[in-house]
């Protein structure tokens, strides 16, 4: 029987359905979980009761209510699941050991070559200490600056690392006999922010990164629109300039040519400089904002969080950004929100943990069978 029957025979629906409101809404009474899921408050008493016995969930403060006494939060319980989660670069990797709840246990960074044979063996050989010991763990997600298939199959395209249909999901499963989901390294960032970020408070936002390259998440309705071949959101090879530098990619005039790192350095030395300097940035940030103010006009989100390592001088972006994007918003349309974070390394590792831990609060698709597989071990039922 194969292994997606198998976890829907012995599943709890309601169950399911109660974890994965928890995770993706934060803590909840009973009464909310009864009325959000269209369940009786018996059943929902009922299963809560079994899910706290098992470890799973826990009762937190007292809210008051409406009328009666005050109501009993409920929410998960970090510790009864964690994730591994891995950031695959042209010259590095970054691990990470990842929480139910998002918070972040343990890290670990090594050298890499991306386009050498034994690539991934090395990826592995990093992971497997990180699987040892410790809570129950749900499985491995990985990041990668490309197209993937679908996080289930987890087949890259990768034109950056040298990669051309490179099975990264296969080939780790198979090393690590763990479940394994593979996803574009913004996808992953976004499916973090659902979870445990500013995407709580949003059901329709775009993630937008500028550094290396510049990448784009789209969440929708609460959940992230990957497209038919899972190559939704490539932003950087949005084509901007008829004349413009040539990309990575082959083509000329894509945004990430002209705001990438390589371009904003090939901007730089094209004026005498060893680094963009505080000009070329607000240049920049000026394109980023007419891009952006086009998606919002597409789109429509609630709120636009831009990350990633070309933050770190979003002072400097921001002269060019702020009115570009203002002027090129539709008219009509209400002002949107653009959160920028603070960033650090590891965030790309914890996105891509999150792709994990998602998959049991139907956050991130196309999961399929590993997905199940990431369920049952969450459910205690791992095959």
């Amino acid at each position: 029987m194969p292994v997606s029957e198998r976890a829907a025979q012995g599943r709890d629906l309601s169950r399911t359905a109660i974890l994965a409101t928890l995770g993706q809404a934060g803590p909840l009474s009973r009464s909310e979980l009864a009325r959000r899921l269209d369940l009786s408050p018996a059943t929902v008493t009922q299963v809560t009761r079994r899910l706290i016995e098992q470890g799973m969930v826990e009762e937190l403060e007292r809210v008051p209510s409406r009328g009666g006494r005050p109501a009993q939060l409920l929410g998960l319980v970090g510790s009864a699941g964690r994730a591994i989660g891995v950031k695959i670069a042209a010259d590095h990797a970054v691990a990470v050991v990842v929480r139910l709840d998002g918070e972040l246990l343990e890290e670990r960074e090594i050298p890499l070559d991306a386009g050498a044979p034994d690539c991934l063996d090395r990826v592995a050989a990093l992971l497997r200490p990180l699987a040892s010991g410790g809570p129950r763990l749900l499985g491995v997600g990985v990041g990668v600056a490309g197209v993937v298939d679908s996080p289930d199959s987890g087949v890259v395209q990768a034109p950056t690392l040298g990669w051309t249909a490179t099975p990264v999901g296969p080939r780790l499963r198979a090393s690590l006999e763990l479940p394994v989901l593979v996803d574009n390294d913004v996808n992953t960032l976004a499916v973090a922010e659902r979870l445990y970020g500013r995407g709580r408070s949003h059901r329709d936002f775009l993630v937008v990164t500028i550094g290396r390259g510049v990448g784009l998440a789209i969440v929708v309705d609460g959940g992230l629109l990957r497209g038919a071949h899972g190559g939704a959101g490539e932003f950087g090879h949005l084509p901007v300039a008829a004349d413009g530098p040539r990309c990575a990619c082959g083509n000329t005039g894509c945004l990430e040519a002209l705001i990438g790192e390589r371009g904003l350095l090939d901007a730089a030395r094209a004026r005498g400089l060893g680094e963009p300097d505080g000009e070329i940035l607000r240049e920049a940030g000026g394109v980023l904002g007419r891009a952006v103010a086009g998606l919002v006009n597409i789109l429509d989100p609630a709120a636009v969080l831009v990350l990633g390592e070309g933050t770190r001088d979003w002072e400097r972006w921001l002269p060019g950004f702020g009115p570009a994007f203002r002027a090129h918003l539709f008219r009509s349309h209400p002002y949107v929100p653009v959160e920028v974070d603070p960033w650090d390394d590891s965030r790309w590792a914890q996105g891509a943990a999150a792709l994990v831990l998602g998959t049991p609060f139907d956050v991130a698709p196309g999961t399929g069978e590993q997905g199940e597989l990431v369920l049952a071990r969450l459910e205690g039922q791992e095959p």
